[in-house]
């Protein structure tokens, strides 16, 4: 069975966009993970179901994560229950303030799945620079190397 990292975000600014796309390229470093990367509103429960790991990406929206990711939450939550427990998941934020209440309420529904964090938050606080796009590329391919060697 191939090993599979899933990268959902939402972007409208572009620098969500811009962090995803330095995520996926790290991860395709790896190549004993096959990585998968779908905007929120595009993503669902077969995609979440087929995964071995999880990277979501967010713009900080008033304070909270974007619709579209609390939309792809609300679609997956029940039908997933029980069935992603213990997945490895990672979180980058674009933030225009200091991106807490997005890493705060997304934790909180990650707890729910019963999922386990591997990475600390990745925030870009106003704007995205290229150390922080560094480090998503780091994010995406330590992410990718450890469902390929399965130490989460």
């Amino acid at each position: 069975m191939s090993k599979r990292l899933l990268i959902v975000y939402h972007t409208q600014s572009g620098n969500t966009g811009r962090m995803a796309e330095a995520v996926l390229r790290g991860a395709r470093r790896e190549a004993e993970t096959e990585t998968v990367m779908k905007r929120a509103f595009d993503a669902g429960l077969d995609d979440l179901l087929a995964c071995q790991g999880l990277i979501i990406g967010t713009p900080e929206n008033f304070g909270t994560m974007s619709g579209a990711v609390k939309d792809f939450f609300d679609r997956t939550y029940y039908p997933a229950e029980g069935k992603t427990t213990g997945l490895p998941w990672a979180i980058f934020v674009s933030a225009g303030n200091d991106g807490t209440g997005a890493v705060t309420q997304i934790e909180r529904i990650a707890t729910g799945y019963g999922w386990k964090r591997v990475a600390d938050p990745l925030i870009a606080r106003h704007g995205v620079t290229d150390e922080d796009i560094g480090r998503c590329e780091e994010l995406g391919e330590a992410m990718a190397s450890g469902i390929a060697l399965g130490v989460f």
